[in-house]
């Protein structure tokens, strides 16, 4: 089987069947539901889902978080990750994603054809990402992930070109593509790294020249110089993401968060350090407002040797996970 821009796209998702299971829900902004006070029921406006319990949050609302994702005016744009695409003549987003799970998995956009959009062949376009930091898989940068994910198939699938490298919108991805006999359906995914997540772009069909054609689409994108896969460079606006910085060679105080209730979750965390070593953005991916608030408590003490990188002192984004350590699941639910 041949694609155009010798790219196979790739799927490979613990990230794909999960998103989709839960992908049909619109959360309200505000978060999750963690009122104990009972109060007289209100009806549920039609198309929302209200979520109780952990949720992800951060110390500021100006500085992008990878879940602020949105499509708007025919175009998905995700500021965190850097990206801006056009989506496809008659495409749209119906529903918006849950909330990050707790082992760092997003689901960014879902985009199907409109029901109005005739003549266009089914099919969708799921934009997910997993931050690296916090993934129980046994990988370290997109091009594990993908592999790990292509030889870990349910047997109901089966691949139909196996990873390989790719050069599509001017950056580096990893593409697989597979297919459910059963089902007759195919999936392409193609997956580059960002700030240390791996932002995929699943697409799925019966028609693989519609799956060829949304792949010429997403060569069109024209993601922004800081989309790097570490983030940042000296001087930019974007941090330079490190992996496990919260080290003690890395750090001149450090204090742990007082719970006041005990808990069973995982809650992981990523932090941006200044220049002078300071915790000045924190974002909570998955945590009950208790956790956060005692979480936040110690971290605006927390003091970090600056560091630099050819001379210059940088920024620095690095995750931190509180709480229990997240099972090892299946490639795909």
């Amino acid at each position: 089987m041949r694609f155009t821009y010798s790219v196979v796209l790739a799927l490979g998702l613990a990230l794909s069947a999960a998103a989709q299971d839960a992908g049909q829900q619109a959360i309200p902004k505000s978060g999750g539901d963690f009122s104990n006070v009972t109060v007289p029921l209100v009806k549920v406006p039609e198309g929302v889902i209200l979520v109780k319990g952990a949720w992800a949050s951060a110390s500021d609302s100006v500085t992008p978080v990878p879940e602020g994702a949105s499509v708007n005016n025919e175009a998905f744009s995700a500021p965190y990750f850097g990206m801006t695409y056009q989506l496809p003549s008659g495409w749209t987003q119906k529903y918006q994603g849950p909330p990050p799970s707790e082992t760092g998995r997003y689901v960014l956009a879902q985009l199907s054809p409109a029901a109005t959009s005739n003549g266009t062949a089914r099919g969708s376009i799921l934009i997910a990402a997993q931050d690296m930091f916090f993934t129980p898989l046994p990988a370290h940068n997109a091009s594990e992930l993908i592999h790990y994910m292509s030889e870990h198939l349910q047997a109901d699938y089966q691949p139909e070109s196996p990873p390989a490298e790719a050069r599509i919108a001017g950056r580096d991805f990893t593409v697989f593509a597979y297919w459910s006999p059963v089902a007759e359906l195919h999936w392409y995914v193609l997956a580059t790294e960002i700030r240390c997540h791996t932002v995929q772009f699943v697409l799925s069909s019966r028609d693989t020249k519609l799956l060829e054609a949304l792949v010429r689409s997403i060569d069109k994108m024209t993601p922004s110089a800081e989309a790097s896969p570490t983030g940042g460079a000296v001087g930019g606006p974007v941090p330079v993401c490190i992996a496990n910085y919260a080290r003690d060679e890395n750090m001149t105080f450090r204090t742990e968060p007082v719970f006041t209730e005990r808990r069973s979750n995982a809650i992981p965390v990523r932090i941006v350090i200044d220049k002078e070593g300071n915790v000045k953005h924190i974002h909570f991916l998955s945590a009950f407002p208790d956790q956060s608030k005692a979480i936040t408590d110690a971290l605006s003490q927390w003091r970090f040797k600056p560091h630099q990188r050819n001379g210059e002192r940088v920024e620095v984004e690095t995750g931190v996970l509180f709480g229990r350590q997240p099972a090892v699941g299946p490639a795909q639910d």
